[in-house]
């Protein structure tokens, strides 16, 4: 265990001193690159500004609005028969969309429910198992221009499905159920 804690500790700056020694033996002006790409970061942190914005009042429209309760309502007997908490399903769904809010609702689930509860459990896991893909896609392919993303979407909400769907199989084999 002290070995890893050894490792983070040092992986980071190590990483840095072979990349700054690297770029300085290859010639490459490593100060100067530094600074240009801080001014980029600059200019794409200011221009996802307005989609960062968008997303965030479309999630508390959706929340504040009662759609997510109603929504869970409906589904509620058939994610029961399966065995899968209702109480995740707001997290699954919140999770492809904002992960700030993803984070609200994990610690939210881990305040009501326990952290070594099962639902405590299986949203910690959702919350690594899977990904921001609306958020990802609306502010950096609009921030770089990028208009036709269908393809990416497809693929990135397929990827946060078997995320979903892994973290209930591992949580539940791991721990059990409820």
């Amino acid at each position: 265990m002290q070995v890893v804690s050894v490792i983070s500790l040092w992986f980071i700056p190590v990483l840095i001193g072979f990349i700054l020694i690297y770029g300085t033996i290859k010639r490459v002006p490593t100060y100067e690159s530094f600074v240009e790409g801080g001014k980029e970061g600059i200019k794409i942190a200011v221009s996802i500004i307005p989609f960062l914005v968008g997303m965030l009042v479309a999630i508390s429209v959706f929340r504040a609005s009662g759609a997510l309760e109603y929504f869970m309502e409906f589904i509620r007997p058939a994610l029961e028969a399966v065995g899968i908490p209702p109480d995740i399903v707001p997290l699954a769904i919140i999770r492809p969309i904002s992960g700030s809010a993803a984070l609200g609702m994990t610690s939210d689930l881990i305040a009501v429910h326990g952290p070594d509860s099962f639902i405590g459990r299986l949203a910690s896991v959702l919350q690594g198992s899977t990904d921001t893909t609306f958020y990802v896609l609306t502010v950096y392919f609009g921030a770089v221009g990028i208009r036709k993303m269908g393809d990416a979407l497809k693929v990135g909400l397929l990827a946060d499905l078997i995320g979903i769907i892994a973290a209930i199989v591992v949580v539940t084999i791991i721990f059990g159920s409820n």
